[in-house]
């Protein structure tokens, strides 16, 4: 597996399939050719189908300033490799196209070449089931965060504070916004007033409604291409910093203790993304919501004080209550179902982490199992019901026509 640098990515929201990806193919491209009069950028598949919503096409020409950029939306042409296809061409001064290249933004704001690509040996672990995992941190007497530091290094808590800072900002800036979020569909900001009305509860209300408003505030944030940290999508970025948010205000759990549950809720988050997928293009927004409550339920989870095996208990409900969740954004933009969805994730990731700390970490269908199981699942489900925004609520829900300020 890689480092778990590659789940937590500091970058510009609405999504890091759209907008993370794209804007680190379009500046290698840019680099390649410092000559070229402009650029033309094909986009295909789930990238053309949405692409617009989710700003693909602003930060591509923003990130290729100022050479002009032809944007060319081809959303009936699906790759083979993976949805999220684009294809760069050089221009010269007679508009004539050179150095074709075609690369694909897989999630998490990842690109590749495709299935056989060459890359660089990014391997930072050894081992990618978590059974194997845990066999290993018993045999070593370890925790799951001292495993990612045992391959990691103690460079990662650096690394760590920096997107535990952004989350936390990302947070504290959401409860400050106010007003209609950009693109149309006249979604006005939740956070700051659920936030208003959670003190006014008793603690056993309390509780749940500030998380919530902790999850619509970077969720939100988000929707306004504002910084975000990938966790482990731009789309999911709110269910993380939501229950860390509220351990440390709400419970008194210092940063310290905060970077090693992030560590732990990387760790897992890496091995879904290393055997299935955080692509909601790929395989639905169970890889990009699920794996989101994976990783705030075992973060919270080892918190209060988990064994490994409890830990791995609350991944696996988390995840299984998630299976074949869609992935269906209304006009294509991360605000419907998508906002709303990580306060439920975040709720959910509080929920199987108490149910799993009563338990005695005992349960028939590993973590290991319910990710290929998600992996499956997300194969079998049909486009439309992925990213698409073709079917599901996005067609249950308000039409292009019928908006206004989506371009």
């Amino acid at each position: 597996m890689d480092s778990i640098k590659e789940i937590y990515k500091i970058g510009h929201g609405p999504s890091s399939s759209h907008t993370m990806g794209p804007a680190k193919a379009a500046k290698i491209y840019l680099d390649r050719h410092p000559e070229a009069s402009g650029f033309r950028v094909n986009l295909y598949g789930s990238l053309a189908a949405t692409g617009k919503g989710h700003q693909t096409d602003a930060i591509i020409i923003r990130t290729m300033a100022p050479k002009p950029v032809e944007i060319v939306w081809r959303a009936d042409i699906v790759k083979d490799f993976h949805t999220n296809g684009m294809q760069f061409e050089a221009l010269d001064g007679s508009g004539a196209a050179s150095d074709a290249w075609t690369v694909y933004s897989i999630g998490g704001g990842e690109i590749s070449e495709g299935p056989q690509a060459s890359r660089e040996d990014r391997t930072v672990y050894t081992l990618n089931l978590l059974s194997d995992i845990q066999k290993f941190i018993e045999e070593e007497g370890l925790s799951f965060w001292e495993y990612v530091e045992h391959y990691e290094g103690e460079e990662i808590w650096d690394y760590l504070a920096e997107v535990w800072s952004v989350m936390q900002k990302c947070v504290e800036e959401g409860l400050d916004n106010d007003g209609i979020l950009p693109g149309g569909l006249r979604v006005r900001s939740k956070a700051k007033q659920y936030h208003i009305r959670a003190t006014g509860y008793k603690a056993n209300l309390q509780t749940r409604a500030l998380v919530s408003s902790y999850a619509l505030a970077a969720a939100e944030m988000n929707a306004r291409a504002g910084i975000v940290v990938t966790a482990p999508t731009c789309g999911s970025c709110g269910v993380v910093p939501a229950v860390l948010y509220h351990m440390k205000h709400s419970h008194g759990f210092s940063d310290k203790d905060i970077l090693k549950a992030l560590a732990t809720a990387g760790l897992f988050g890496n091995v879904i993304r290393t055997n299935a997928s955080i692509s909601g293009a790929e395989v639905g927004c169970q890889g990009e919501v699920g794996s989101a409550c994976v990783m705030a339920a075992v973060a919270v989870n080892q918190l209060f004080g988990g064994s490994p095996q409890q830990i791995e208990c609350a991944a696996e409900m988390a995840m299984e209550h998630n299976l074949g969740l869609t992935c269906d954004p209304v006009c294509g933009l991360v605000q419907i179902p998508c906002i709303e969805r990580n306060a439920m994730a975040a709720l959910r990731a509080l929920d199987v982490s108490l149910y799993a700390l009563l338990s005695d970490g005992k349960h028939l269908i590993s973590f290991d199992k319910v990710v290929d199981t998600m992996k499956r699942t997300g194969k079998d489900l049909p486009s439309l019901y992925k990213e698409t925004a073709e079917g599901g609520l996005a067609t249950a829900g308000v039409r292009k026509s019928q908006l206004t300020g989506v371009k």
